[in-house]
């Protein structure tokens, strides 16, 4: 699958095992990590009543309770592989962060932003560890967040889009820290905002879109007024992809959504 980009191939691959009952969690990791992308993900027959489907996401390394750009793929591969939702016009997904609702909206698939389980600002000594792997001065980071919602991700503010896309990170000052950086555009460039996210240690240092922190980061920036209650953020642009990520704030809930393709099928000997 291709994920976050109207243009197949420019956004964010996931692979999609459709048939994956019988499988071992051992399974699932050591094919994970033999696919080499920064998801991939399982599905299975539900365990709770109101899911659909059940997701299981796997990085290379580790399991996954929630990923975003996984959740549209695999909602996207449930949907083609002919699976119909229980509640018309809604499919609940369930992964190891509980029910995530599905939606389409303008023609893209968007999910329900789950709640952070972890929110406020960074301790004073991680904030200057920050600005030490953005290779930034302290003042240049505008906020820093914890927006931990299934992946432990650090949300930065900058002033600009432009100084988002000149980080040139200090990978060793990172360690192990999960970071995601979002500055605004200005008006009239086509999109309001650009991200990068930064996982070091994983096989990708850099990720082309991210879904989880894009969720997160709208519930902090639309919550304390930062963002417009509908906006779309770019990611991926350094990498050589256009990932589009549209959020939405609609009756109390965050929207995240973007568009989904199939672009390789086949069958995988497990």
């Amino acid at each position: 699958m291709d994920v976050f980009s109207e243009v197949p191939y420019l956004g964010n691959p996931l692979a999609v095992v459709v048939d994956a009952e019988g499988l071992s969690a051992e399974a699932m990791q050591h094919f994970a990590n033999w696919t080499n992308l920064s998801e991939t993900t399982f599905l299975l027959p539900p365990t709770h009543p109101q899911a659909d489907y059940k997701v299981r996401i796997f990085t290379g390394s580790e399991e996954f309770p929630f990923a975003g750009h996984p959740t549209l793929g695999s909602a996207h591969t449930w949907l083609q592989a002919g699976g119909m939702p229980k509640s018309e016009g809604v499919l609940v997904q369930e992964c190891g962060a509980g029910l995530v609702r599905v939606k389409h909206d303008a023609g893209r698939l968007a999910f329900a932003a789950p709640p952070l389980t972890r929110f406020g600002p960074v301790e004073d000594d991680i904030r200057s560890q920050l600005a030490a792997a953005l290779q930034l001065p302290e003042d240049a980071l505008l906020d820093a967040s914890w927006l931990v919602n299934g992946p432990t991700w650090i949300g930065v503010l900058l002033g600009s889009a432009e100084q988002v896309l000149a980080i040139e990170p200090d990978l060793v000052a990172m360690g192990d820290l999960k970071v995601g950086v979002i500055g605004p555009h200005e008006p009239g460039s086509g999109v309001d905002f650009e991200v990068r996210t930064f996982i070091p240690g994983d096989a990708m240092v850099e990720d082309p879109v991210t879904g989880s922190f894009n969720a997160g980061a709208a519930q902090w920036l639309i919550g304390s007024g930062r963002a417009p209650d509908e906006y779309v953020a770019a990611q991926g642009s350094v990498l050589g992809r256009s990932g589009r990520i549209h959020v939405k704030a609609e009756d109390g809930e965050i929207w995240v959504g973007g568009a989904s393709a199939t672009c390789i099928e086949g069958t995988v000997l497990l």
